[in-house]
């Protein structure tokens, strides 16, 4: 079989707060390439970083959510998590919270607890995932999903890959979603290779997260560093020159008209006006 083609690479060094304690990078070029990662439309990636302790927890408050799904998985340290659901808890090292705002929900996020009180390390990716236009106002879900849920398949060595949501071969990960998509998370040692088969139709990119890699036998990665791949059928060849992370996000691409606003993503500009007006009536 072909390589699969790759449409393009991303590489965004730059650093942004999220409230005061989640220092990101971007890891998705939504503006431009929205369509050609759905239903994944945007990822922020917070590298290991070093947090003192605090009397104030640090985080970001209440804020709304309308018309996706945020996924959050943390690799070291803890986020706290609070909704208007009445939903609460604390992830941490494998662990995942995956929140579905549907027609509309508020929500916090915040360090742990043990952060907060003794300092630590925190790193941690949250996705936002599209919903399709059928389930954008339909009723708000949450799932935590422990790292003793999520099924580890052994790829040789110390190289193994976790399956968050979809499948990989006959190993079914633990996510519900709504369209389907795959959600892996990738360790590859240094020296071992993982050649990655799709459909052809899907949506294909691998979030390198830390580490190098080789592409295809030819195109040095170095994390953080996103590939995109066009639909087209071929596999997808890497190689570890040092010990890597990577995430692949693959799925159906949902082919419906995408306007995002702030904290909203919907179908349309009147969609996005209608839910500024929902959340200030306090619809939800």
């Amino acid at each position: 079989m072909t390589d699969r083609p790759i449409l393009t690479t991303f590489k965004k060094p730059d650093l942004h707060w999220v409230g005061d304690g989640f220092l990101t990078q971007s890891l998705l070029p939504y503006e431009q390439h929205a369509h050609d990662t759905s239903p994944f439309i945007l990822a922020g990636y917070n590298p290991p970083i070093r947090f003192e302790a605090t009397n104030r927890p640090k985080g970001i408050g209440m804020h709304p959510h309308r018309g996706f799904e945020t996924v959050t998985i943390a690799f070291q340290g803890g986020v706290t998590h609070g909704d208007t659901l009445g939903n609460k808890g604390t992830i941490g090292p494998g662990d995942v919270q995956w929140m579905t705002a549907a027609r509309g929900v508020q929500h916090e996020e915040y360090h742990s607890d043990l952060i907060n009180a003794e300092g630590g390390t925190l790193e941690m990716v949250q996705l936002w995932v599209n919903l399709p236009a059928s389930e954008k106002m339909s009723a708000p879900r949450y799932q935590t999903i422990t790292s003793g849920q999520i099924p580890t398949v052994e790829l040789g060595g110390q190289s193994r890959l976790r399956v968050i949501a979809g499948a990989y071969g006959d190993v079914d990960g633990p996510a519900v979603t709504a369209s389907p998509l795959h959600l892996w998370d990738v360790y590859l040692q240094a020296g071992d290779g993982h050649l990655i088969e799709l459909p052809a139709g899907q949506t294909v990119s691998v979030a390198l997260l830390s580490g190098q890699a080789v592409l295809n036998g030819a195109q040095e990665l170095t994390g953080p560093e996103t590939v995109i791949f066009t639909t087209e059928e071929g596999q997808i060849r890497l190689t570890a020159t040092e010990d890597a992370h990577y995430l692949v996000l693959a799925g159906e691409p949902i082919k419906e008209p995408i306007a995002m606003g702030g904290p909203f993503v919907m179908n349309t500009e009147a969609e996005l006006r209608t839910a500024y007006q929902d959340f200030r009536m306090g619809r939800f």
